[in-house]
């Protein structure tokens, strides 16, 4: 009787956005996972709507399912809004892909990974926590660190310069291309064609 579920579950993915819910952090560093999930559902003709713990969209495309959210909890409590819906969907935690900035990536980089530190990134940690696991896949979207010391904070909540812009752009829509490589293709197959 479980091969119907297994087969199901290989179709069903969780598009996790990390940032956080509010105007004054519309378009910041921190809230990139937010613009790439943003970007991701338009192209696949979805909207989002308020759920629990989470702005969500379903949208399929190719055969499958992509259920995207973006945590209202804000960033340092994401851990509850993918729990929830990781267990609502019935999604295993492999066919999850998580969004976030990184500060130790030049701007201009993508990296995607099957598993990993939480860095010092509060999102992450704090999904590590209540998954009681780092091993789940990420997309790291590279935002530099080109700020003073003891700064970092004001850093990643700050916006983009306008210069950097066009290359956010074209790495939000990089980003989508690897959450549909990812969905299709699979991790290794994306990592080698994506990874830089």
């Amino acid at each position: 009787m479980s091969t119907p579920y297994i087969i199901f579950a290989a179709m069903k993915f969780l598009i996790v956005g990390l940032g956080n819910i509010g105007a004054e952090y519309d378009a910041t560093r921190h809230n990139i996972g937010f613009d790439v999930a943003d970007t991701f559902v338009i192209r696949h003709g979805g909207n989002f709507k308020l759920d629990r713990h989470a702005f969500v969209s379903e949208v399929k495309w190719k055969g499958k399912t992509f259920v995207v959210i973006k945590p209202t909890t804000y960033m340092n409590l994401s851990g509850k809004a993918v729990k929830y819906w990781l267990e609502k969907e019935k999604i295993p935690v492999e066919n999850m892909l998580v969004i976030l900035d990184d500060l130790a990536l030049p701007l201009g980089t993508l990296r995607m990974r099957a598993s990993g530190s939480a860095a010092g990134h509060n999102g992450l940690k704090n999904i590590e926590l209540l998954l009681q696991s780092a091993t789940y896949p990420r997309l790291r979207f590279g935002i530099g660190n080109d700020y003073p010391k003891g700064k970092q904070a004001d850093f990643v909540l700050s916006r983009w310069k306008p210069s950097e812009l066009p290359i956010v752009k074209e790495n939000i829509l990089n980003s989508v291309d690897m959450i549909e490589s990812f969905a299709t293709q699979g991790m290794a197959n994306t990592m080698n064609q994506f990874n830089k």
